[in-house]
């Protein structure tokens, strides 16, 4: 992997009830507050041993089944295309909680262990009374009305490769330590991304192999690594980092734990904007490139500037769906789209 020069900032002694989110989101600027969360009891047994982490989390498992993944060792806890780019390297099933620990267990001294894996899986669902336990006080006007949506996600020695997410982030390391590359949004075409689906996790994939990098193949990752940032944490270190951020993340030891917030201020009738993109694939992106340029203006006009701007002049009564959005515009909205695309 080429080396990565500049570190995210670490900052110490900041209660969650502090953070400053406008400075980390707004700001575009990824932070580490060094052991935020070292005060959890699955932080401290983790500390122990990851028997006793385990140990820990058995005593919280509801027994439903969760989503599992298993590698060959040849992967290296890389999960991802196979070979030939026409499957997984992977194979993914429902297997009960306490028997994953039990089959990592077994590895934890196995230098040719296979890469397993359990992704985001949803804390409260699956763990109960396990946030109860180990939670961060961040304030819920934070999250908005939607509130956060909390997992966890443990394995053994794993990588997550170089994704974005449509959801802000805070990574609590809980159990192990864990490495994030982290790369700004305008990174996107030096990280050469893999198809829209299938995708190894659900999200689209950065295609360069960080550790063994083709830069015949991908020449424009040195530009990458070259605007990225590193953290690296340790039990009961906590990162938070803005939505549309790509992190690449290695879980560097024999049994990692990290507990994560994922939230996002718009309300819940607003649609995902991955729609908007693939719409955008049908109706704008073959067009001759000036007509393009005038789309993109109109869409500057439209979407990215000040959201009253394009409703500001006209009567209220003739704003429609240039006015503030709400629910019952919403649902309108949607009609008329399904309308149209129904044609």
């Amino acid at each position: 992997m080429i080396d990565v020069v500049r570190r995210t900032e670490v900052v110490e002694g900041v209660a969650p009830q502090d953070i400053d989110f406008d400075a980390i989101l707004h700001g575009q600027q990824p932070k580490v507050f060094k052991g935020m969360a070292r005060d959890w009891p699955l932080v401290r047994e983790g500390l122990k041993s990851p028997q006793a982490a385990m140990a820990y989390i058995a005593t919280h498992d509801s027994g439903q089944p969760v989503v599992a993944y298993e590698g060959d060792p040849a992967i290296r806890g890389r999960f991802f295309y196979d070979e030939d780019r026409g499957g997984m390297n992977f194979q993914a099933g429902r297997v009960r909680l306490a028997e994953f620990m039990d089959r990592i267990a077994t590895h934890l001294d196995d230098p040719d262990a296979p890469s397993l894996y359990v992704g985001s899986t949803d804390i409260d669902t699956y763990l109960p009374g396990l946030r109860a336990e180990n939670d961060l006080a961040v304030p819920s006007a934070v999250f908005g009305e939607q509130g956060p949506l909390v997992g966890i996600w443990l394995g053994n020695r794993t990588t997550a490769t170089a994704h974005y997410d449509m959801s802000n982030n805070i990574a609590c390391c809980a159990v192990g330590r864990r490495r994030f590359t982290l790369f700004p949004p305008d990174q996107v075409a030096n990280l050469y991304p893999g198809p829209l689906e299938p995708t190894p996790g659900g999200q689209v994939v950065s295609m360069v192999d960080f550790e063994n990098p083709d830069l015949n193949r991908h020449p424009r990752f040195t530009d990458a690594m070259a605007a990225a940032q590193m953290a690296e944490l340790e039990p009961g270190d906590v990162l938070i980092y803005p939505a549309l951020w790509w992190h690449h993340v290695q879980a560097l030891d024999p049994f990692n734990v990290l507990v994560n917030y994922w939230w996002n201020t718009a309300p819940g009738f607003m649609d995902t904007p991955m729609n908007t993109l693939l719409h955008g694939l049908l109706s704008l992106r073959d067009r001759p490139d000036f007509e393009k340029q005038a789309w993109r203006r109109l869409f500057d006009y439209y979407l990215f500037g000040p959201s009253d701007r394009a409703g500001a002049h006209l009567p209220e009564q003739m704003r429609g769906p240039l006015g503030p959005m709400d629910a019952i515009q919403a649902r309108r909205l949607r009609a008329q789209l399904l309308n149209r695309l129904n044609r």
